[in-house]
């Protein structure tokens, strides 16, 4: 399937690739449907594109590469919502932002996958020990520099 997108043009996405989210993101209630397109062969990022809205995409990474204790528990309501059984594995992303010479992830807000069926939704923790912006890489210099330029 092709998509458009404002940041790399035409993409070409193929259908395993693409994430149903019965009730959008958090803000986002209307964008249903995302491709998850990776950042490069060896990246821990990747660009969760909105299939109908070119302009609206997130970075995304699994959160417990940078944190390796970071939990998640998915209530009994929250599996049938994603058609996931009872101890079915599903997969974890948080929104990444840069702020300053970091990049951060909104660990309070998580976004789970059941990818046997590839339906998301975006949870919001009522527990205080995650922040939206938990620190995860320290930009190189190289790459601060880069961006006084941009």
């Amino acid at each position: 399937m092709m998509i458009q997108t404002t940041r790399f043009g035409p993409v070409q996405v193929d259908a395993d690739r693409l994430i149903y989210f019965p009730d959008g993101p958090v803000g986002f209630p209307a964008a249903k449907r995302f491709a998850l397109i990776s950042t490069g062969e060896q990246s821990s990022f990747y660009w969760l594109q909105a299939v109908e809205d070119e302009s609206l995409a997130f970075v995304v990474t699994d959160p417990r590469l940078f944190v390796p204790d970071y939990q998640v528990t998915v209530r009994p309501e929250e599996r049938s919502r994603l058609s996931a059984d009872d101890g079915q594995p599903l997969q974890l992303f948080v929104i990444v932002n840069k702020v300053d010479h970091v990049l951060t992830g909104n660990l309070q807000g998580p976004i789970v996958v059941n990818p046997a069926n590839r339906t998301a939704m975006q949870m919001v923790l009522s527990e205080k020990r995650y922040t939206t912006r938990h620190p995860l890489v320290q930009l190189p210099a190289r790459d601060r520099d880069m961006s006084r330029t941009a």
